[in-house]
């Protein structure tokens, strides 16, 4: 992926991750659409950074996301990278049939809304020289919080489907890319206090290392995920996942 010059669409980008991508990628030099559920927010954003444009885009709707990518193709005909990046987390009591409603919530917005948007959008960046889609997952796509059941094995299905897109598409002028955060200091289960959590600018920082290494590795990794992302390999998943464990809401 080349650092600048491109058009990028950021979901998920009103906080956190996805607006500090987007806030990064703007200072680079390429032309940023935000995507996100809250007007205000979009507003406040655009406002505060001229040039940044956005996109009201709720991802766990289909016709939304439609809508989008048709709009988005005509008015900005250049488009050649998406950052799916929108996702929700909550904690769950697989012993309380309550905590259906928010599983099914979590695995609409984090799988089928990637997915969906790579189905609408995938036409048209398929037509640009060179494109690039980011499909965010986590660390614990590779040894769940089982706090979090629903959220790690959605992460767990994001980087799967990854893996077969890249296969799909390695013919065609996009490359995918895996971004796999750890627990960073966003407002994400209310990290944002959180001294085990890594602090968001420090997480960039990493991040925009490895998007400016040429080839763009397929898998963008900071080191504060490599214990989860290497842990089947090496041995350490059950103490990993035992660890994970003592972590209680």
């Amino acid at each position: 992926m080349d650092s600048t010059g491109n058009t990028i669409l950021v979901t998920g980008a009103t906080s956190g991750i996805g607006l500090g991508l987007a806030l990064r990628l703007h200072k680079a030099g390429n032309k940023v659409i935000v995507a996100g559920r809250r007007q205000a927010l979009l507003d406040k954003i655009t406002t505060e950074h001229p040039g940044i444009e956005s996109v009201l885009l709720d991802v766990s709707d289909p016709q939304a996301i439609q809508r989008s990518s048709e709009a988005l193709s005509v008015s900005h005909p250049n488009l050649n990278v998406l950052i799916n990046n929108a996702g929700v987390i909550d904690w769950e009591d697989l012993t309380n049939p309550d905590s259906l409603a928010t599983a099914e919530a979590i695995v609409t917005t984090n799988l089928l809304g990637t997915i969906r948007m790579v189905y609408a959008f995938t036409p048209h960046l398929i037509k640009q020289p060179n494109a690039t889609i980011i499909n965010v997952s986590s660390s614990l796509a590779f040894v769940p919080l089982p706090a979090t059941p629903t959220y790690c094995a959605s992460k767990a299905a994001v980087h799967s489907f990854t893996q077969s897109l890249r296969v799909q598409l390695e013919d065609t002028s996009i490359e995918v890319v895996e971004l796999a955060p750890p627990a960073v200091r966003t407002t994400l289960l209310g990290q944002e206090t959180d001294e085990q959590a890594m602090p968001l600018e420090a997480f960039l920082d990493e991040i925009f290392e490895l998007l400016n290494t040429t080839p763009t590795p397929s898998e963008l990794v900071v080191e504060r995920t490599k214990p989860l992302r290497f842990a089947e390999a090496n041995g350490s998943h059950a103490e990993v996942l035992r660890k994970l464990t003592e972590y209680k809401p």
